[in-house]
């Protein structure tokens, strides 16, 4: 069998291992099989396969893993669901004390209540969404 046949088959099968682990080191692995099996159809002896091997798996390992890593993992920049909604204003509906009330916030009406228990807020206020706790944001009026 031909060196670079065996150096494809080792590539595709990294690069397959790659798909079903995400670890980013067996795709470059892979990448580096894939360019020793160009080198080895351009005739290449197998002491310098290896050698192109060793040196494209170790530049890719070292600098281009961590690169892709970095991409891969980026922090979640978007806020979803009720996150999305602490730091927004809100309209207070029905008197919000310590206990109770009601607030719109983007046109639902949700359940609140004052952050500091001692302010009770009138309706028509406007306050800034600090935190939700379960389905009740927690509010405190804008200054």
């Amino acid at each position: 069998m031909d060196p670079w046949l065996i150096w494809l088959f080792v590539a595709s099968v990294l690069i397959v291992a790659e798909i079903f682990t995400l670890t980013a080191a067996l795709g470059m692995l892979g990448a580096a099989a894939l360019i020793t099996a160009a080198a080895a159809a351009a005739g290449l002896s197998e002491p310098l396969q290896f050698v192109v091997f060793t040196v494209v798996a170790t530049v890719t390992v070292l600098f281009v893993r961590p690169v892709a890593l970095r991409h891969l993992f980026q922090p979640q920049t978007e806020r979803f669901g009720v996150d999305a909604l602490v730091g927004r204003a809100a309209y207070v509906v029905t008197e919000v004390t310590g206990r109770e009330g009601r607030v719109r916030i983007g046109g639902e009406e949700w359940s609140a209540r004052s952050y500091d228990e001692t302010l009770v807020i009138p309706p028509g206020a406007t306050v800034d969404v600090l935190e939700i706790s379960g389905s009740t944001a927690l509010v405190h009026p804008r200054e």
